[in-house]
């Protein structure tokens, strides 16, 4: 019935019994926690879709490059038209066709094609075959500036294809 005065914790400072009344409570804390853990968590699920977006960009490119080297095996070497296919061959802005698409002859080995003269035979006895170079490059932009990290990422990638 009646409050129970308890003398020893009036000898300590003031102000301490307030502070020993809320020591024990925890309502509040999760959502501190949370609010200082979400900007972390933010910022995390950001670089992940940028790095997931930038390594989307690389593939588009690359299967620029295929697709050009496939036009110039169906049609032939025409430069315009093996350049067309590349940057129309995705949905990815800004692919481009360096140097545009190399045509050469060459015989094939076992570390790849070495340039040789059109109507010369290789080594292996069989003759030179004409081989088209289609290199596809394009620029990716991250979405956020990151610490150490460059903000642009130019991919290039070759695609040699023997068309006769």
């Amino acid at each position: 019935m009646f409050a129970k005065w308890d003398l020893s914790s009036m000898t300590k400072r003031p102000g301490t019994q307030v502070l020993a009344r809320y020591s024990d409570d925890s309502r509040g804390v999760a959502a501190i926690e949370f609010a200082m853990i979400v900007p972390v968590l933010l910022f995390m699920l950001i670089a992940i879709v940028d790095m997931g977006m930038g390594v989307y960009a690389d593939m588009q490119v690359q299967n620029a490059a295929q697709a050009g080297a496939q036009y110039a095996i169906a049609h032939g070497y025409t430069a315009s038209s093996i350049s067309s296919a590349v940057t129309s061959a995705t949905s990815f802005s800004g692919i481009t066709v360096s140097s545009g698409p190399t045509k050469f002859c060459g015989c094939p080995s076992s570390t790849g094609v070495t340039t040789a003269t059109c109507s010369s035979t290789c080594a292996n006895g069989t003759s030179a075959g004409t081989y088209v170079t289609v290199t596809a490059s394009g620029t990716y932009t991250t979405l956020i500036p990151y610490p150490l990290i460059p903000t642009t990422y130019t991919f290039v990638h070759p695609s040699t294809v023997r068309i006769q």
